[in-house]
């Protein structure tokens, strides 16, 4: 278990309790998975995703002022400080870097790219630079998905500021815009390498904040890897009952995904993590 408590809090835009839409399908196991495959696999734009879903939901909150979490929610705090880390982190890393925020929220909400739904995960949306968590997810990822322990999730939080990084310094812009010209296996294998780097990125945090705070445990880089591999494309195409479809990928296999959060970690520099030069 990270031995997080002492870590430095930035505040959370907590919006759960603030209405919402409900979960895409219905609730349960299945529904949960089959949106998570088609989330993470098939490689459908979160800005086109989350527009689509706002057909189907209901209200929505909107932005509220960033604050502390409610006394004694630890679940809230721990996803503050995560967060907050991998916000310092990339500050000393970055010129002139602008934090991203983070929304804590429930089945649905309002964003800067359209309704967020829960049962897609937690995304990151470009428009508004904000990373969106239904903390939830951590049930998902152990009872779903097998990966379970504290810094599981944290690796889910790093991965997404990781997009905030790649929006900042443009590598968002500039694959989304190379990937207008391309087929469809061409964009996805794009997709695939922003998705990687975002991992690498991930494991550059887990360094750089160990170092720092030497609040890592036993067992805890084992908690980010099993994540890892737990949402490869291959392993999420398993799951959700059809054929592996390498063409498809847009996150990258299990092995990739735990390959470069190693490779992030092992260097602890972003520069280790360019996945667009790599075969």
């Amino acid at each position: 278990m990270v031995d997080w408590e002492g870590g430095r809090r930035g505040g959370v835009e907590d919006r759960r309790g603030l209405g919402g839409g409900a979960l895409i399908g219905g609730g349960g196991i299945g529904a949960v998975v089959i949106a998570l495959v088609g989330y993470f696999v098939f490689g459908i734009d979160p800005q086109v995703l989350l527009s689509q879903t706002s057909q189907v939901s209901g209200a929505a909150s909107g932005p509220v002022a960033a604050g502390a979490c409610p006394e004694g929610d630890k679940a809230c705090d721990f996803a503050d400080v995560m967060h907050t880390s991998a916000n310092d982190v990339w500050a000393s890393a970055i010129q002139g870097y602008e934090p991203s925020t983070i929304v804590l929220y429930t089945q649905g909400t309002q964003t800067g790219c359209g309704m967020g739904q829960s049962a897609m995960g937690p995304f990151y949306c470009p428009a508004d630079r904000r990373v969106y968590l239904d903390l939830d997810f951590a049930r998902t990822l152990e009872q779903q998905l097998g990966a379970s322990g504290d810094f599981a999730l944290a690796y889910v939080i790093g991965h997404e500021v990781g997009h905030h990084v790649q929006n900042l310094t443009g590598v968002s812009g500039e694959v989304h815009q190379a990937q207008q010209r391309l087929s469809e296996s061409g964009s996805n294998a794009l997709s695939v390498k922003l998705e990687l780097q975002a991992d690498c990125y991930a494991g550059v945090w887990a360094r750089r904040s160990d170092t720092q705070y030497h609040w890592l445990q036993t067992g805890d880089l084992e908690e980010a890897i099993n994540a890892a591999s737990a949402v490869g494309d291959d392993t999420l195409q398993k799951r959700g009952g059809g054929s592996v479809v390498p063409d498809s990928f847009t996150h990258g296999t299990s092995k990739e995904r735990m390959f470069w959060f190693n490779t992030g970690y092992a260097a602890g520099d972003p520069n280790a993590c360019d996945t667009f030069s790599k075969a």
